[in-house]
């Protein structure tokens, strides 16, 4: 049964401790109900970064937003929140960093000499679609670059508001540009509202599929994150809905708590799950040698002990019987020349 006292459309229900701050003060009676989320722009030098992670698969990831309202207790990026003097609890969905000159920034990413050109994540870390993107539309005007220059981009994200790029989107994936990757870690919509109280509908996410699948541009669906004894008994049916609605490939990830991501995912399942958050914790802990959390490189994809084993058979299953044949396309670099008209590079060299 659910904890009465919790705050509606927020994931995390309080600030935890920065691991960087000597001292940290924190109201007793601070209503965080009544804090608004706050948008602060900020100037980077650079939006593009090499991924150096040995068993991640990309090479360049880019972020423009810091940050994220969605509001998932087990996201990954609340500790980076921690390196700007904020908290990876509730600051990290409500105090937005907001990126204006990406666009800008990629272009002279782009115009580099000597640049070879691989594809980009966008994002890597917190979401480009995320709600603030209604209102900035940084992430539009990235894309409309990563077209202007022929240059390949992924993009992943929980929010069906990528559709409102389609006018970008089709003209990418007709010269093998783009894919999208949707987060659905459940199908169960009183679960998703708990799991990522902000973000799009399980069933507008599945829609968004289907769109996307009709418009030629190739989708991949991560079903992400696994939580035993929460959503894992859900991958085949997750498994069977994107295939009908035309996904071509998926993957999946076991939730992991590092660092301050703990804290803010136990106080979430005390609260929305009083019942079973023990159960829940010790599960996850059997997959992680005993810990919430783990940082070695490849282990911490495939976790350890009988859970993680279940779930990976669950999934062998599911490739199986969905989605057989199916094969996800490789995106292309070879129309990328530095520059937005091709003729201009031929008087380059």
């Amino acid at each position: 049964m659910q904890n009465e006292n919790f705050i509606k459309g927020q994931g995390a229900q309080r600030n935890v401790i920065n691991r960087f701050d000597r001292y940290t003060y924190e109201p007793e009676d601070e209503d965080f109900e009544t804090v608004k989320t706050s948008f602060t722009e900020v100037f980077p030098k650079t939006i593009v970064n090499q991924v150096k992670s040995e068993d991640l698969p990309m090479e360049y990831s880019m972020n423009p937003y810091q940050g994220c309202e969605h509001g998932c207790s087990y996201c990954f990026a609340r500790p980076t929140h921690e390196y700007w003097g904020y908290s990876a609890g509730i600051d990290f969905e409500r105090k937005i960093m907001v990126k204006k000159n990406a666009p800008e920034l990629l272009e002279k990413f782009f115009q580099k000499r000597g640049y070879k050109p691989a594809p980009i994540l966008l994002s890597g870390n917190t979401d480009c679609y995320q709600p603030a993107e209604r209102q900035f539309e940084i992430t539009r005007k990235m894309l409309q670059v990563c077209l202007d220059y022929r240059h390949p981009v992924n993009i992943l994200t929980k929010n069906a508001l990528v559709l409102r790029d389609l006018d970008i989107l089709k003209p990418m994936a007709e010269q093998n540009l783009v894919s999208v990757s949707l987060s659905i870690p459940t199908i169960n919509e009183d679960l998703r509202r708990k799991m990522e109280p902000r973000t799009s509908s399980a069933p507008n996410k599945l829609k968004a599929v289907e769109i996307l699948t009709e418009n030629k541009i190739p989708v991949h669906v991560m079903v992400a994150p696994i939580i035993p004894g929460l959503n894992s008994d859900e991958p085949l049916t997750i498994l069977k809905a994107i295939s009908d609605a035309g996904a071509l490939s998926f993957g999946y990830t076991l939730v992991r708590l590092n660092d301050t991501v703990e804290p803010v995912f136990v106080n979430w399942i005390e609260t929305h799950f009083p019942d079973r958050a023990q159960k829940v914790l010790n599960l996850i802990r059997s997959m992680r040698g005993g810990k919430l959390g783990d940082k070695r490189y490849f282990e911490r994809q495939r976790g350890e002990g009988n859970i993680a084993e279940m779930i990976h058979n669950t999934f062998k299953i599911g490739r199986k019987k969905y989605f057989d044949g199916r094969e996800f396309p490789k995106l292309s670099t070879a129309n990328f020349t530095g520059a937005k008209d091709q003729q201009l590079r031929l008087f380059d060299k």
